[in-house]
Protein backbone atom coordinates (compact mmCIF):
# COMPACT_ATOMS: atom_id res chain seq x y z
CA UNK A 1 0.00 0.00 0.00
CA UNK A 2 0.93 3.20 -0.72
CA UNK A 3 0.95 5.99 2.13
CA UNK A 4 2.26 8.87 1.34
CA UNK A 5 0.84 12.12 3.11
CA UNK A 6 -0.52 15.39 1.55
CA UNK A 7 -1.97 18.75 3.32
CA UNK A 8 -5.81 19.10 2.78
CA UNK A 9 -5.73 21.61 0.39
CA UNK A 10 -9.07 24.46 0.36
CA UNK A 11 -11.26 23.91 -2.59
CA UNK A 12 -12.67 27.22 -3.63
CA UNK A 13 -16.47 26.71 -4.56
CA UNK A 14 -17.03 27.74 -8.24
CA UNK A 15 -15.45 25.49 -10.73
CA UNK A 16 -13.98 27.12 -13.85
CA UNK A 17 -16.20 26.61 -16.81
CA UNK A 18 -15.78 23.22 -18.55
CA UNK A 19 -13.62 22.72 -21.22
CA UNK A 20 -11.83 26.07 -20.79
CA UNK A 21 -8.70 26.67 -19.91
CA UNK A 22 -8.60 28.58 -16.48
CA UNK A 23 -6.71 31.75 -15.97
CA UNK A 24 -3.21 30.77 -14.18
CA UNK A 25 -3.50 30.94 -10.24
CA UNK A 26 -0.80 33.10 -8.89
CA UNK A 27 -0.30 30.70 -5.38
CA UNK A 28 2.97 29.75 -5.00
CA UNK A 29 2.40 26.73 -3.09
CA UNK A 30 3.43 23.05 -4.16
CA UNK A 31 0.57 21.13 -5.04
CA UNK A 32 0.00 17.13 -5.06
CA UNK A 33 -3.24 15.85 -6.04
CA UNK A 34 -5.08 12.95 -4.64
CA UNK A 35 -7.84 10.42 -5.42
CA UNK A 36 -11.57 11.94 -4.20
CA UNK A 37 -11.66 8.21 -2.71
CA UNK A 38 -9.16 6.79 0.03
CA UNK A 39 -6.72 4.70 -0.09
CA UNK A 40 -6.88 0.88 0.42
CA UNK A 41 -4.75 -1.70 1.05
CA UNK A 42 -3.04 -3.32 -1.95
CA UNK A 43 -1.86 -7.16 -2.40
CA UNK A 44 1.06 -6.10 -4.71
CA UNK A 45 2.95 -8.51 -2.98
CA UNK A 46 1.72 -11.53 -4.66
CA UNK A 47 2.36 -12.75 -8.47
CA UNK A 48 -0.40 -10.82 -10.87
CA UNK A 49 -1.63 -15.01 -11.98
CA UNK A 50 -2.32 -15.34 -8.16
CA UNK A 51 -4.10 -11.81 -7.40
CA UNK A 52 -5.81 -12.24 -10.75
CA UNK A 53 -7.50 -15.74 -9.54
CA UNK A 54 -7.41 -14.88 -5.84
CA UNK A 55 -11.13 -14.54 -5.56
CA UNK A 56 -11.50 -17.40 -8.20
CA UNK A 57 -14.32 -19.83 -5.55
CA UNK A 58 -16.41 -16.55 -5.32
CA UNK A 59 -17.16 -17.31 -9.36
CA UNK A 60 -15.65 -20.32 -10.30
CA UNK A 61 -18.49 -21.46 -12.51
CA UNK A 62 -19.26 -18.20 -13.89
CA UNK A 63 -18.45 -17.04 -17.63
CA UNK A 64 -15.39 -15.84 -17.64
CA UNK A 65 -13.57 -15.95 -21.55
CA UNK A 66 -16.52 -15.35 -23.84
CA UNK A 67 -15.63 -15.70 -27.87
CA UNK A 68 -17.61 -13.55 -30.04
CA UNK A 69 -16.39 -14.94 -33.68
CA UNK A 70 -17.65 -18.89 -31.87
CA UNK A 71 -19.85 -18.03 -28.96
CA UNK A 72 -17.25 -20.66 -27.00
CA UNK A 73 -17.31 -19.99 -23.37
CA UNK A 74 -14.67 -20.87 -20.51
CA UNK A 75 -15.72 -20.48 -16.90
CA UNK A 76 -13.16 -19.08 -14.70
CA UNK A 77 -12.25 -22.26 -13.09
CA UNK A 78 -11.54 -23.14 -17.08
CA UNK A 79 -9.70 -20.17 -17.47
CA UNK A 80 -7.53 -20.54 -14.71
CA UNK A 81 -6.95 -24.17 -15.39
CA UNK A 82 -6.03 -23.86 -19.34
CA UNK A 83 -3.60 -21.10 -18.25
CA UNK A 84 -2.11 -23.27 -15.54
CA UNK A 85 -1.81 -26.00 -18.48
CA UNK A 86 -0.06 -23.55 -20.84
CA UNK A 87 2.56 -22.46 -17.89
CA UNK A 88 3.41 -26.17 -17.91
CA UNK A 89 3.49 -26.25 -21.71
CA UNK A 90 5.78 -23.51 -21.84
CA UNK A 91 8.20 -24.67 -19.03
CA UNK A 92 8.51 -28.10 -20.96
CA UNK A 93 9.65 -26.35 -24.12
CA UNK A 94 12.43 -24.24 -21.89
CA UNK A 95 10.64 -20.74 -21.02
CA UNK A 96 11.67 -20.03 -17.39
CA UNK A 97 11.81 -17.35 -15.03
CA UNK A 98 13.09 -14.44 -16.65
CA UNK A 99 12.49 -15.34 -20.24
CA UNK A 100 10.34 -13.23 -23.14
CA UNK A 101 7.73 -14.89 -25.09
CA UNK A 102 6.07 -12.79 -27.87
CA UNK A 103 2.35 -13.13 -28.37
CA UNK A 104 1.34 -12.05 -32.07
CA UNK A 105 -2.30 -12.54 -31.80
CA UNK A 106 -5.64 -10.52 -31.76
CA UNK A 107 -8.52 -10.73 -29.35
CA UNK A 108 -8.80 -14.87 -28.60
CA UNK A 109 -9.15 -16.91 -25.52
CA UNK A 110 -5.51 -18.12 -26.35
CA UNK A 111 -3.68 -14.86 -25.64
CA UNK A 112 -5.17 -14.99 -22.39
CA UNK A 113 -4.14 -18.45 -21.35
CA UNK A 114 -0.94 -17.25 -23.32
CA UNK A 115 -0.28 -14.11 -21.22
CA UNK A 116 -1.52 -15.54 -17.45
CA UNK A 117 0.56 -18.91 -18.50
CA UNK A 118 3.77 -16.58 -18.86
CA UNK A 119 3.11 -15.45 -15.44
CA UNK A 120 3.20 -18.39 -13.69
CA UNK A 121 6.45 -19.20 -15.13
CA UNK A 122 8.21 -15.99 -14.34
CA UNK A 123 8.27 -15.17 -17.30
CA UNK A 124 7.50 -12.24 -19.61
CA UNK A 125 4.79 -11.47 -22.19
CA UNK A 126 5.66 -8.81 -24.84
CA UNK A 127 2.17 -7.95 -26.94
CA UNK A 128 2.46 -7.10 -30.36
CA UNK A 129 0.06 -6.09 -33.11
CA UNK A 130 -0.23 -9.46 -35.47
CA UNK A 131 -0.35 -6.87 -38.44
CA UNK A 132 2.68 -5.49 -38.02
CA UNK A 133 5.54 -5.64 -41.64
CA UNK A 134 8.02 -8.45 -40.65
CA UNK A 135 10.70 -5.10 -40.08
CA UNK A 136 8.45 -3.97 -36.92
CA UNK A 137 7.85 -7.57 -35.37
CA UNK A 138 11.61 -8.11 -35.59
CA UNK A 139 12.79 -5.26 -33.94
CA UNK A 140 10.23 -5.74 -31.01
CA UNK A 141 11.46 -9.61 -31.42
CA UNK A 142 15.51 -8.61 -31.33
CA UNK A 143 14.93 -5.73 -28.82
CA UNK A 144 12.81 -7.91 -26.44
CA UNK A 145 14.78 -11.06 -26.56
CA UNK A 146 11.61 -12.77 -26.73
CA UNK A 147 12.40 -17.24 -27.29
CA UNK A 148 9.08 -17.98 -28.70
CA UNK A 149 6.41 -16.35 -30.38
CA UNK A 150 2.40 -17.30 -30.56
CA UNK A 151 0.66 -16.31 -32.99
CA UNK A 152 -1.73 -17.52 -36.22
CA UNK A 153 -0.75 -19.67 -39.33
CA UNK A 154 -1.43 -16.71 -41.32
CA UNK A 155 1.43 -14.47 -40.04
CA UNK A 156 4.23 -17.05 -40.11
CA UNK A 157 5.07 -15.85 -43.45
CA UNK A 158 6.45 -12.57 -41.63
CA UNK A 159 8.80 -14.54 -39.94
CA UNK A 160 10.26 -17.00 -41.87
CA UNK A 161 12.82 -14.74 -43.75
CA UNK A 162 14.64 -13.12 -41.15
CA UNK A 163 16.58 -9.64 -41.92
CA UNK A 164 20.24 -9.64 -41.30
CA UNK A 165 21.59 -9.84 -37.85
CA UNK A 166 18.02 -10.87 -36.66
CA UNK A 167 16.80 -14.23 -34.78
CA UNK A 168 16.01 -17.25 -37.06
CA UNK A 169 12.29 -19.30 -36.24
CA UNK A 170 13.74 -22.82 -34.95
CA UNK A 171 17.22 -21.28 -34.20
CA UNK A 172 16.56 -18.44 -32.23
CA UNK A 173 12.94 -18.29 -30.94
CA UNK A 174 10.09 -21.15 -31.43
CA UNK A 175 6.90 -20.47 -33.64
CA UNK A 176 3.50 -21.73 -31.67
CA UNK A 177 0.11 -20.65 -34.29
CA UNK A 178 -3.10 -21.78 -33.05
CA UNK A 179 -4.39 -23.22 -36.16
CA UNK A 180 -2.94 -25.29 -38.21
CA UNK A 181 0.74 -25.68 -37.89
CA UNK A 182 2.93 -24.28 -40.86
CA UNK A 183 6.23 -26.34 -41.55
CA UNK A 184 9.11 -25.48 -38.46
CA UNK A 185 5.41 -24.39 -36.03
CA UNK A 186 3.82 -26.55 -33.27
CA UNK A 187 0.09 -26.47 -32.82
CA UNK A 188 -0.39 -24.25 -29.90
CA UNK A 189 -2.40 -27.88 -28.32
CA UNK A 190 1.31 -28.77 -27.09
CA UNK A 191 0.76 -25.84 -23.96
CA UNK A 192 -2.85 -25.91 -23.78
CA UNK A 193 -2.41 -30.05 -23.67
CA UNK A 194 0.27 -30.05 -20.95
CA UNK A 195 -0.29 -31.46 -17.82
CA UNK A 196 -0.67 -28.93 -15.18
CA UNK A 197 0.43 -30.69 -12.25
CA UNK A 198 4.57 -30.92 -14.23
CA UNK A 199 3.98 -26.52 -13.16
CA UNK A 200 7.27 -26.30 -11.46
CA UNK A 201 7.41 -23.87 -8.44
CA UNK A 202 8.41 -20.75 -8.68
CA UNK A 203 9.57 -17.85 -6.69
CA UNK A 204 7.98 -14.44 -8.01
CA UNK A 205 8.95 -11.49 -6.64
CA UNK A 206 7.00 -8.31 -6.89
CA UNK A 207 9.58 -6.29 -8.52
CA UNK A 208 9.89 -9.50 -10.89
CA UNK A 209 8.62 -7.92 -14.76
CA UNK A 210 5.83 -9.69 -16.05
CA UNK A 211 4.15 -7.28 -19.46
CA UNK A 212 6.63 -5.81 -21.78
CA UNK A 213 4.34 -3.60 -23.98
CA UNK A 214 6.19 -1.53 -26.63
CA UNK A 215 6.27 2.33 -26.07
CA UNK A 216 7.73 5.61 -27.44
CA UNK A 217 7.30 7.21 -24.68
CA UNK A 218 7.25 10.76 -25.09
CA UNK A 219 9.67 10.88 -27.85
CA UNK A 220 11.74 8.77 -30.07
CA UNK A 221 11.71 5.22 -31.30
CA UNK A 222 9.43 2.64 -29.51
CA UNK A 223 10.76 0.63 -26.29
CA UNK A 224 10.34 -2.37 -24.07
CA UNK A 225 8.34 -0.73 -21.01
CA UNK A 226 9.07 -3.36 -17.92
CA UNK A 227 5.71 -3.79 -16.30
CA UNK A 228 6.09 -5.88 -12.94
CA UNK A 229 3.71 -7.54 -11.19
CA UNK A 230 3.68 -5.06 -8.36
CA UNK A 231 2.52 -2.34 -11.30
CA UNK A 232 0.12 -4.08 -12.75
CA UNK A 233 -1.62 -5.52 -9.06
CA UNK A 234 -1.75 -1.71 -7.87
CA UNK A 235 -3.20 -0.69 -11.06
CA UNK A 236 -5.63 -2.95 -11.56
CA UNK A 237 -6.33 -2.80 -7.23
CA UNK A 238 -6.15 0.96 -7.85
CA UNK A 239 -9.20 0.62 -10.31
CA UNK A 240 -11.77 -2.34 -9.17
CA UNK A 241 -10.62 -3.15 -5.47
CA UNK A 242 -12.36 -1.71 -2.25
CA UNK A 243 -15.13 -0.66 -0.39
CA UNK A 244 -16.08 1.66 -3.70
CA UNK A 245 -13.88 0.87 -6.39
CA UNK A 246 -13.21 3.76 -8.96
CA UNK A 247 -14.43 1.15 -11.93
CA UNK A 248 -16.92 -1.15 -10.22
CA UNK A 249 -17.32 -4.63 -11.98
CA UNK A 250 -19.28 -7.41 -10.60
CA UNK A 251 -19.78 -10.58 -11.49
CA UNK A 252 -22.98 -10.16 -13.45
CA UNK A 253 -21.12 -7.36 -16.28
CA UNK A 254 -20.37 -8.50 -19.45
CA UNK A 255 -17.29 -6.40 -20.45
CA UNK A 256 -16.74 -5.44 -24.18
CA UNK A 257 -13.19 -6.38 -25.32
CA UNK A 258 -13.17 -5.18 -29.09
CA UNK A 259 -9.97 -2.90 -28.39
CA UNK A 260 -6.93 -5.07 -28.84
CA UNK A 261 -5.58 -7.17 -25.41
CA UNK A 262 -1.87 -6.27 -27.18
CA UNK A 263 -2.67 -2.76 -26.17
CA UNK A 264 -2.19 -1.86 -22.67
CA UNK A 265 -5.63 -0.27 -22.22
CA UNK A 266 -7.31 -3.38 -23.23
CA UNK A 267 -4.77 -5.85 -21.38
CA UNK A 268 -5.31 -3.75 -18.02
CA UNK A 269 -8.67 -2.09 -17.56
CA UNK A 270 -11.19 -4.74 -19.89
CA UNK A 271 -8.72 -8.16 -18.97
CA UNK A 272 -7.09 -7.84 -15.59
CA UNK A 273 -9.66 -5.92 -14.23
CA UNK A 274 -12.39 -8.27 -15.06
CA UNK A 275 -10.17 -11.68 -14.31
CA UNK A 276 -10.00 -9.94 -10.61
CA UNK A 277 -13.80 -8.62 -10.17
CA UNK A 278 -14.83 -11.60 -11.77
CA UNK A 279 -16.72 -10.25 -14.83
CA UNK A 280 -16.93 -12.11 -18.16
CA UNK A 281 -14.92 -11.03 -20.73
CA UNK A 282 -16.53 -10.89 -24.57
CA UNK A 283 -13.56 -11.36 -26.63
CA UNK A 284 -13.67 -9.82 -30.48
CA UNK A 285 -11.03 -10.14 -32.93
CA UNK A 286 -11.75 -6.78 -34.84
CA UNK A 287 -14.12 -3.66 -34.89
CA UNK A 288 -16.87 -4.16 -37.16
CA UNK A 289 -20.20 -2.32 -36.53
CA UNK A 290 -22.89 -5.00 -37.43
CA UNK A 291 -21.31 -7.71 -35.78
CA UNK A 292 -20.29 -5.11 -32.64
CA UNK A 293 -24.06 -4.32 -32.26
CA UNK A 294 -25.56 -7.41 -32.60
CA UNK A 295 -23.09 -9.25 -29.66
CA UNK A 296 -23.54 -6.04 -27.82
CA UNK A 297 -27.17 -7.29 -27.97
CA UNK A 298 -27.08 -10.91 -27.53
CA UNK A 299 -24.65 -10.92 -24.76
CA UNK A 300 -26.58 -8.15 -22.84
CA UNK A 301 -22.80 -5.88 -22.67
CA UNK A 302 -23.12 -3.95 -19.57
CA UNK A 303 -19.39 -2.25 -20.02
CA UNK A 304 -18.13 -0.80 -23.28
CA UNK A 305 -14.40 -0.27 -23.12
CA UNK A 306 -13.81 2.18 -26.51
CA UNK A 307 -11.73 4.76 -28.34
CA UNK A 308 -12.76 7.80 -29.85
CA UNK A 309 -13.47 6.22 -33.35
CA UNK A 310 -15.45 3.56 -32.36
CA UNK A 311 -17.36 6.32 -30.05
CA UNK A 312 -17.90 8.13 -33.51
CA UNK A 313 -19.38 4.73 -35.04
CA UNK A 314 -21.52 4.27 -32.36
CA UNK A 315 -22.55 7.91 -32.07
CA UNK A 316 -23.42 8.62 -35.51
CA UNK A 317 -23.96 4.87 -37.40
CA UNK A 318 -27.79 4.48 -38.48
CA UNK A 319 -27.00 0.88 -37.47
CA UNK A 320 -27.03 1.56 -33.95
CA UNK A 321 -30.88 2.29 -33.81
CA UNK A 322 -32.03 -1.03 -34.69
CA UNK A 323 -30.40 -2.53 -31.90
CA UNK A 324 -31.47 -3.06 -28.20
CA UNK A 325 -28.23 -1.20 -26.29
CA UNK A 326 -30.21 -0.74 -22.90
CA UNK A 327 -27.87 -3.61 -21.17
CA UNK A 328 -25.24 -0.84 -21.12
CA UNK A 329 -24.42 0.71 -18.05
CA UNK A 330 -20.90 2.14 -18.74
CA UNK A 331 -18.83 3.49 -21.46
CA UNK A 332 -15.21 3.90 -21.03
CA UNK A 333 -13.34 5.82 -23.18
CA UNK A 334 -9.42 6.03 -23.12
CA UNK A 335 -6.45 6.12 -25.01
CA UNK A 336 -7.14 9.33 -26.91
CA UNK A 337 -8.85 12.05 -25.82
CA UNK A 338 -12.67 12.79 -26.43
CA UNK A 339 -14.64 15.29 -27.17
CA UNK A 340 -17.37 17.14 -25.79
CA UNK A 341 -19.63 16.96 -28.57
CA UNK A 342 -19.04 13.21 -29.37
CA UNK A 343 -19.35 12.42 -25.71
CA UNK A 344 -23.10 14.71 -26.24
CA UNK A 345 -23.71 12.53 -29.44
CA UNK A 346 -23.30 9.21 -28.07
CA UNK A 347 -25.05 9.82 -24.76
CA UNK A 348 -27.96 10.36 -26.86
CA UNK A 349 -27.92 7.06 -28.15
CA UNK A 350 -27.02 5.17 -24.55
CA UNK A 351 -28.86 7.36 -22.00
CA UNK A 352 -28.91 5.28 -19.04
CA UNK A 353 -25.58 4.80 -19.74
CA UNK A 354 -22.68 6.60 -17.77
CA UNK A 355 -20.49 8.15 -20.02
CA UNK A 356 -16.80 8.85 -19.21
CA UNK A 357 -13.09 9.10 -19.75
CA UNK A 358 -10.07 7.11 -18.06
CA UNK A 359 -6.45 8.57 -18.48
CA UNK A 360 -3.32 6.44 -19.35
CA UNK A 361 -0.61 5.84 -20.85
CA UNK A 362 1.62 3.08 -21.00
CA UNK A 363 4.57 3.92 -19.01
CA UNK A 364 2.20 4.97 -15.53
CA UNK A 365 0.71 1.01 -15.80
CA UNK A 366 -1.70 2.62 -17.43
CA UNK A 367 -4.31 4.47 -15.59
CA UNK A 368 -3.45 7.52 -14.70
CA UNK A 369 -7.20 9.34 -13.78
CA UNK A 370 -10.73 7.60 -14.29
CA UNK A 371 -14.42 9.23 -13.79
CA UNK A 372 -15.48 8.87 -10.53
CA UNK A 373 -18.90 8.47 -12.49
CA UNK A 374 -18.52 4.70 -12.61
CA UNK A 375 -17.40 4.27 -8.75
CA UNK A 376 -20.16 1.81 -6.79
CA UNK A 377 -20.80 4.92 -5.29
CA UNK A 378 -20.63 7.75 -8.06
CA UNK A 379 -19.40 11.73 -8.05
CA UNK A 380 -20.74 14.50 -10.16
CA UNK A 381 -18.26 14.67 -13.12
CA UNK A 382 -17.98 17.24 -15.77
CA UNK A 383 -18.08 16.37 -19.58
CA UNK A 384 -14.85 16.68 -21.16
CA UNK A 385 -12.91 15.69 -17.73
CA UNK A 386 -10.19 12.78 -17.55
CA UNK A 387 -11.80 12.17 -13.94
CA UNK A 388 -9.74 12.33 -11.45
CA UNK A 389 -6.07 11.00 -9.96
CA UNK A 390 -5.99 7.01 -8.97
CA UNK A 391 -6.52 6.16 -5.45
CA UNK A 392 -3.11 5.21 -3.94
CA UNK A 393 -0.97 7.27 -6.10
CA UNK A 394 0.12 10.95 -6.14
CA UNK A 395 -0.51 13.63 -9.40
CA UNK A 396 1.06 16.78 -9.39
CA UNK A 397 1.09 19.83 -12.85
CA UNK A 398 4.17 21.15 -13.05
CA UNK A 399 5.65 23.98 -15.24
CA UNK A 400 7.53 22.32 -18.13
CA UNK A 401 9.80 25.01 -18.80
CA UNK A 402 10.76 26.00 -14.42
CA UNK A 403 9.78 22.29 -13.28
CA UNK A 404 8.29 24.43 -10.77
CA UNK A 405 4.59 22.73 -8.90
CA UNK A 406 1.86 24.51 -10.12
CA UNK A 407 -1.57 24.92 -8.25
CA UNK A 408 -5.50 24.09 -9.57
CA UNK A 409 -6.32 25.29 -12.78
CA UNK A 410 -2.79 26.08 -13.86
CA UNK A 411 -1.87 24.30 -17.40
CA UNK A 412 1.34 22.36 -16.93
CA UNK A 413 3.06 18.60 -17.72
CA UNK A 414 1.00 15.95 -15.83
CA UNK A 415 3.01 13.55 -13.40
CA UNK A 416 2.51 10.64 -11.44
CA UNK A 417 3.65 8.96 -8.68
CA UNK A 418 3.09 5.31 -7.18
CA UNK A 419 3.65 1.93 -6.80
CA UNK A 420 1.99 1.60 -10.67
CA UNK A 421 4.32 3.12 -13.01
CA UNK A 422 6.93 1.47 -14.77
CA UNK A 423 10.31 -0.52 -13.62
CA UNK A 424 11.83 1.04 -16.91
CA UNK A 425 12.98 1.27 -20.43
CA UNK A 426 13.98 -2.01 -21.27
CA UNK A 427 17.96 -1.89 -21.54
CA UNK A 428 17.32 1.75 -21.83
CA UNK A 429 18.74 3.49 -18.36
CA UNK A 430 18.99 7.63 -20.51
CA UNK A 431 15.40 7.21 -21.42
CA UNK A 432 14.21 6.19 -17.88
CA UNK A 433 15.87 8.92 -16.31
CA UNK A 434 15.03 11.03 -18.70
CA UNK A 435 11.04 9.95 -17.91
CA UNK A 436 11.16 9.02 -14.44
CA UNK A 437 13.14 11.63 -12.10
CA UNK A 438 15.35 10.92 -8.97
CA UNK A 439 12.13 11.94 -6.44
CA UNK A 440 10.28 8.95 -8.66
CA UNK A 441 7.57 11.21 -10.61
CA UNK A 442 6.85 9.86 -14.05
CA UNK A 443 6.63 12.71 -16.63
CA UNK A 444 3.93 12.38 -18.87
CA UNK A 445 4.86 14.61 -21.82
CA UNK A 446 0.83 15.49 -21.63
CA UNK A 447 -0.56 19.24 -20.87
CA UNK A 448 -3.11 19.62 -18.52
CA UNK A 449 -4.64 21.20 -15.14
CA UNK A 450 -6.43 19.88 -12.12
CA UNK A 451 -9.65 21.97 -11.81
CA UNK A 452 -11.21 23.07 -8.69
CA UNK A 453 -13.40 20.00 -8.36
CA UNK A 454 -9.98 17.55 -9.03
CA UNK A 455 -11.17 16.43 -12.13
CA UNK A 456 -8.23 16.20 -14.45
CA UNK A 457 -8.50 17.96 -17.98
CA UNK A 458 -5.84 17.09 -20.66
CA UNK A 459 -5.48 20.49 -23.07
CA UNK A 460 -2.32 19.66 -24.95
CA UNK A 461 0.86 17.29 -25.62
CA UNK A 462 4.47 18.04 -24.87
CA UNK A 463 5.35 14.52 -26.39
CA UNK A 464 5.62 13.99 -30.06
CA UNK A 465 3.51 10.75 -30.33
CA UNK A 466 0.85 11.01 -33.08
CA UNK A 467 -2.59 9.24 -31.57
CA UNK A 468 -4.43 7.31 -34.79
CA UNK A 469 -7.22 5.72 -33.43
CA UNK A 470 -5.80 5.30 -29.73
CA UNK A 471 -2.69 3.44 -31.68
CA UNK A 472 0.81 4.91 -31.38
CA UNK A 473 2.52 6.18 -34.14
CA UNK A 474 6.29 7.86 -33.24
CA UNK A 475 7.31 10.61 -35.58
CA UNK A 476 10.90 9.55 -35.52
CA UNK A 477 10.37 6.10 -36.93
CA UNK A 478 8.78 7.47 -39.99
CA UNK A 479 11.26 9.94 -40.07
CA UNK A 480 13.96 7.28 -40.16
CA UNK A 481 12.55 5.48 -42.52
CA UNK A 482 11.83 8.42 -44.69
CA UNK A 483 15.55 9.63 -44.65
CA UNK A 484 16.48 6.21 -45.61
CA UNK A 485 15.32 7.11 -49.17
CA UNK A 486 17.75 7.57 -51.61
CA UNK A 487 15.74 11.03 -53.14
CA UNK A 488 15.11 12.14 -49.49
CA UNK A 489 17.44 15.06 -47.93
CA UNK A 490 15.35 15.29 -44.63
CA UNK A 491 12.21 14.86 -43.24
CA UNK A 492 9.94 15.41 -40.47
CA UNK A 493 6.30 13.69 -39.18
CA UNK A 494 3.86 15.51 -37.58
CA UNK A 495 0.04 14.78 -36.43
CA UNK A 496 -3.00 16.50 -38.30
CA UNK A 497 -6.37 16.63 -36.93
CA UNK A 498 -9.11 14.15 -38.38
CA UNK A 499 -12.21 13.71 -37.49
CA UNK A 500 -11.98 9.86 -37.27
CA UNK A 501 -8.89 8.77 -36.53
CA UNK A 502 -8.27 11.42 -34.37
CA UNK A 503 -4.74 12.44 -35.82
CA UNK A 504 -2.93 11.03 -39.26
CA UNK A 505 0.94 11.02 -39.80
CA UNK A 506 1.76 13.64 -42.58
CA UNK A 507 4.67 14.02 -43.75
CA UNK A 508 7.19 17.20 -44.61
CA UNK A 509 10.12 16.21 -47.11
CA UNK A 510 13.22 17.82 -48.92
CA UNK A 511 14.22 16.17 -51.71
CA UNK A 512 17.04 16.06 -53.09
CA UNK A 513 15.62 14.07 -57.04
CA UNK A 514 12.56 14.09 -58.40
CA UNK A 515 10.04 12.92 -56.26
CA UNK A 516 5.98 12.31 -56.05
CA UNK A 517 3.84 12.56 -53.18
CA UNK A 518 2.69 8.63 -54.07
CA UNK A 519 6.13 7.08 -54.66
CA UNK A 520 6.84 8.40 -50.89
CA UNK A 521 3.74 7.24 -49.73
CA UNK A 522 3.52 3.95 -50.88
CA UNK A 523 7.95 3.82 -49.87
CA UNK A 524 6.18 3.65 -46.54
CA UNK A 525 3.57 1.59 -46.71
CA UNK A 526 5.17 -1.48 -47.64
CA UNK A 527 7.40 -0.93 -44.19
CA UNK A 528 4.84 -0.36 -41.58
CA UNK A 529 1.88 -1.66 -40.25
CA UNK A 530 -1.74 0.05 -42.00
CA UNK A 531 -2.28 2.98 -38.75
CA UNK A 532 1.60 4.32 -39.73
CA UNK A 533 0.64 4.71 -43.38
CA UNK A 534 1.37 8.42 -44.72
CA UNK A 535 -1.67 10.53 -44.88
CA UNK A 536 -0.29 13.38 -47.11
CA UNK A 537 3.21 14.80 -48.16
CA UNK A 538 3.91 18.28 -47.91
CA UNK A 539 7.52 19.32 -50.23
CA UNK A 540 9.38 21.81 -48.87
CA UNK A 541 12.90 23.47 -49.00
CA UNK A 542 14.07 22.84 -45.41
CA UNK A 543 12.88 21.51 -42.21
CA UNK A 544 12.85 24.11 -39.16
CA UNK A 545 15.00 23.49 -36.84
CA UNK A 546 16.54 24.58 -33.81
CA UNK A 547 20.17 25.44 -33.03
CA UNK A 548 20.63 22.70 -31.22
CA UNK A 549 18.98 20.33 -34.27
CA UNK A 550 15.85 19.34 -32.84
CA UNK A 551 12.78 19.52 -35.14
CA UNK A 552 10.54 22.30 -34.75
CA UNK A 553 7.10 20.71 -34.57
CA UNK A 554 5.11 23.76 -33.81
CA UNK A 555 6.58 25.43 -36.90
CA UNK A 556 5.39 22.50 -39.18
CA UNK A 557 1.64 22.29 -36.76
CA UNK A 558 1.16 26.10 -37.84
CA UNK A 559 2.04 25.56 -41.46
CA UNK A 560 -0.92 22.93 -41.85
CA UNK A 561 -3.17 25.45 -40.70
CA UNK A 562 -1.94 27.61 -43.65
CA UNK A 563 -3.52 27.75 -47.09
CA UNK A 564 -0.05 26.67 -48.59
CA UNK A 565 1.72 24.14 -46.45
CA UNK A 566 4.09 23.23 -49.17
CA UNK A 567 5.93 26.75 -49.01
Amino acid sequence: MISIASPELPKPELAPPQNQIPPPSTSTETHVFRSKLPDIPISNHLPLHTYCFENLTQFQHRPCLISGSSGETYSFAETQLLSRKVAAGLSKLGVKKGDVIMILLQNCPEFVFAFMGASMVGAMATTANPFYTPTEIFKQLKSSGAKLIITQSQHVNKLLDSPENMPKIGQDFKVITTDDPPEKCLHFTVLSGANEGELPQVVIDPDDPVALPFSSGTTGLPKGVILTHKSLITSVAQQVDGDNPNLHLTPEDVVLCVLPLFHIYSLNSVLLCSLRAGAAVLLMQKFEIGALLELIQRHKVSVAAVVPPLVLALAKNPLVAKYDLSSIRVVLSGAAPLGKELEEALRSRVPQATLGQGYGMTEAGPVLSMCLGFAKHPFPTKSGSCGTVVRNAELKVIDPDTGCSLGYNQPGEICIRGHQIMKGYLNDAEATANTIDVEGWLHTGDIGYVDDDDEVFIVDRVKEIIKFKGFQVPPAELEALLVSHPSVADAAVVPQKDEVAGEVPVAFVVRSNELTEETVKEYIAKQVVFYKKLHKVYFVHAIPKSPSGKILRKDLRAKLATASPNS
